[in-house]
């Protein structure tokens, strides 16, 4: 991966946060740097899907994975932080390359289990159950008004 890549990544990763809290959450860029900025440092990277089939070689999507550790074992655990593939590029199966990449990658790297989070509400979780994903844990929330 380039650093234009992480620059173009840095840049749109605004929208992939607001898509992936289900529109929930509208992220600042300052911000969305600071979350990236920390688990980049935390040994997380990115593996990125380009497009071969033109000369300017554009970004399509990218996955986002690293190490985590379970909160009750410490045991080591690998972690799907994000995610995405440009709107232009959806219908294209995509998804499913970049999982299947960042699964293979940590597999390699002798993970044996893979862990992510994702929005309740989410379509996404239908590919990940696809990959064999199931529910761990639910985090439910109270809104007061």
């Amino acid at each position: 991966m380039s650093e234009n890549d992480l620059n173009e990544i840095l840049a749109k990763s605004d929208n992939a946060l607001y898509e992936g809290t289900v529109k929930t959450f509208i992220p600042t860029q300052k911000r969305v740097k600071e979350i990236i900025q920390i688990t980049l440092e935390q040994g997380a990277y990115y593996l990125v899907l380009k497009d071969d089939d033109n000369l300017n070689d554009d970004l399509k999507g990218w996955i986002l994975i690293g190490c985590g550790k379970d909160y009750f074992s410490q045991e080591s655990v690998g972690f799907i932080y994000e995610l995405y593939v440009l709107t232009e590029y959806h219908g294209q199966k995509l998804s499913k390359k970049l999982m299947k990449a960042g699964l293979d990658e940590l597999s390699l790297k002798g993970h044996k289990e893979i862990r992510l989070n994702v929005h309740a509400m989410k379509f996404a979780r239908e590919l990940y159950k696809e990959f064999g994903f199931v529910d761990r844990q639910i985090s439910m929330s109270l809104t007061y008004k």
